[in-house]
């Protein structure tokens, strides 16, 4: 893992105005229990980020009289960024929760809002590991990359701490290193298609909505489920729901309906809530809400060995 040199740290305080839970808000950005670009101490919360202008670390406080954020490496940024990534733009004029379950969750969080990176590359390389494997299997991989092909996080950040890498340096992985980080080859061939266009991708958070989501659908091995998937945490879009997800259609037909089913009844069940239907998939997981456990797990591949 590579360091660059630490820059004088930037700060600015923000008052939301509204309900906040900074961790509820920010909880789809981290990777596993050991994301190196997502920690937690005494000091808040901290996140790693690529931005136009480089890599930055941001950490941010919450107090009664709001957020703290400060900020090294790309720090002006990831600093004007910070609204929008904590929900602050985040509009849920309209929604009827419509279920006991959703009204109930919507009640006990009411500082749960859709947060927004802005940018797409660093939710992208995450979502298109996470393609078709395990979380165990996907959050290793992401580790695995994060540390050898990233740089070390800039400013006093817990050890550990990196930057994902930049589309330039997932160009320059090996064959053999991508097999070494347990990526096999249909991610990533998606992951560099992704690359080679990663500066294009950037107007899809631009665009947001149905436009966003199409656009990145345009890089070979993204599909619905992946653009979704970004466009939950790139632009905080509230209708992108993770269609062809391992848990989530199951989830949401037991949480709703008592009862299991697919994509399509998943869809069928969240359509009156359009357009506001991962709004309600969040709610649901917000909930605590746990759906029968029936049916053997998904086996956990090591693509390293073979």
């Amino acid at each position: 893992m590579t360091s660059i040199p630490t820059r004088a740290s930037r700060s600015r305080h923000w008052v939301p105005g509204f309900a906040l839970d900074i961790a509820a808000v920010l909880r789809p950005l981290r990777r596993g229990p050991h994301d190196p670009a997502f920690r937690q101490d005494h000091r808040g919360l901290w996140l790693a980020a690529n931005t136009p202008d480089g890599p930055g670390t941001l950490l941010l406080r919450a107090h009664a009289g709001g957020v703290d954020a400060t900020a090294w490496g790309a720090a002006d940024a990831l600093l004007d960024g910070v609204p929008a990534l904590l929900g602050g733009h985040d509009d849920d004029s309209g929604f009827e929760p419509r279920h006991p379950l959703i009204t109930a969750a919507r009640r006990a969080r009411p500082g749960l809002r859709l947060g927004a990176t802005g940018r797409v590359w660093d939710v992208l390389l995450a979502a298109i590991v996470e393609q078709k494997v395990t979380g165990v299997e996907a959050h290793r991989s992401w580790r695995e990359l994060a540390r050898r092909f990233g740089v070390a996080a800039p400013g006093p950040t817990p050890p550990g701490m990196a930057v994902p890498p930049t589309p330039r340096a997932v160009l320059g992985i090996q064959d053999w290193e991508w097999h070494k980080a347990g990526v096999d080859n249909a991610r990533r061939r998606a992951i560099i298609a992704a690359a080679q266009v990663a500066t294009r991708l950037e107007r899809a958070a631009e665009s947001g909505g149905v436009e966003g989501r199409l656009l990145l659908r345009k890089v070979p091995g993204v599909g619905v489920w992946t653009a979704a998937e970004v466009a939950q945490r790139a632009w905080g879009d509230p209708d992108a729901v993770s269609v062809g997800d391992f848990h989530i259609p199951a989830l949401v037909g037991y949480a709703l309906t008592g009862r299991k089913t697919d994509d399509n009844g998943m869809l069928e069940i969240l359509a009156p809530y359009a357009p506001h239907r991962q709004r309600v998939v969040r709610y649901i997981e917000a909930s605590g809400f746990a759906k029968p456990r029936f049916g053997p797990r998904m086996t956990v591949k090591d693509y390293r060995g073979m």
